[in-house]
């Protein structure tokens, strides 16, 4: 079964989804969708409190359920309650919220978006280009992360290939990797910018972007040469990759005398961005 976990945005928030080939319909995390329709800073609390009053009142909607594992803050994936967009229509009913309606049209216009991306991938990256736009980044750095986000889906087949196991083994791939170019751990990397459930390439620089596109697509065709057959021979090989784009770090940051790996996230970077136009 084909699955792709992605970040969808309503309102500016994050909502956990997963496209599900087989069955051509997307799960949205219940925790995610709460936390925007509830504004509760206790989603679980109010997602727990929901589910006994559903079965108290005999609804069968509770029982019908599901758990995929969707990324978590931490990076890792963990089992998540899901809904698919019928169950998500009924579950919205339950929650009295201003944003209900609103919330109701954005999930019909996710999956009928989904629908024209299959027919035409190209579409897919234009909305993915109008979404950054729309959020402040400018259109040299957008270029530069869609780019990152092919040479990271290029990786991935390539751990696939691999029998490279989606979730931890990703994880511990990917932390091996920014370790070497970046000396940091993605945790560590993400604390230093004061992110929690960002994605942190979304707050990376242009050259930041450009050496972990550098350490990720190394790490590519070292594996395409190598050919490993076990996960330890992966992680010497994530670790070659990330080793040759921290070498190329290193050389920019005594050439310039500036550090590439800081805390300025994509807040500070527009705040910045702001003032010189000022």
């Amino acid at each position: 079964m084909e699955k792709q976990n992605t970040i969808k945005l309503f309102d500016s928030k994050q909502i956990r989804s997963l496209w599900d080939a087989d069955e051509e319909k997307w799960y949205f995390s219940i925790i995610d969708v709460i936390e925007v329709l509830a504004e509760s800073d206790r989603p679980r609390k109010y997602w727990s409190d929901l589910k006994a009053k559903l079965i108290k009142e005999g609804s069968e909607l509770s029982e019908k359920i599901g758990q995929l594992k969707m990324q978590s803050a931490d990076g890792k994936f963990y089992k998540t309650d899901v809904a698919d967009t019928e169950q998500l229509f009924r579950l919205i009913q339950s929650i009295p919220s201003p944003k209900a309606e609103p919330f109701k049209l954005w999930l019909a216009k996710v999956a009928h978006e989904r629908l024209d991306e299959i027919e035409d991938p190209e579409i897919g990256f234009d909305r993915l280009m109008e979404t950054y736009l729309k959020k402040g980044y400018s259109k040299e750095w957008v270029n530069q992360r869609l780019k990152s986000i092919e040479v990271r889906k290029e990786l991935t087949d390539e751990w696939d290939n691999r029998g490279v196991k989606k979730g931890q083994e990703y994880a511990i791939l990917t932390d091996e990797i920014t370790k070497a170019w970046a000396g940091l751990t993605t945790k560590q990397y993400k604390n230093l910018k004061d992110l929690k459930k960002e994605n942190l390439r979304d707050h990376m620089t242009n050259l930041e972007l450009v050496l972990n596109m550098l350490a990720e697509a190394t790490t590519t065709e070292i594996s395409k040469k190598k050919v490993p057959k076990t996960f330890d021979e992966s992680k010497r090989i994530a670790k070659q990759g990330g080793t040759i784009a921290g070498n190329t770090r290193r050389e920019i940051e005594a050439k310039t005398g500036d550090k590439i790996v800081t805390a300025r996230n994509a807040k500070i970077l527009e705040s910045n961005k702001s003032k010189e136009l000022e």
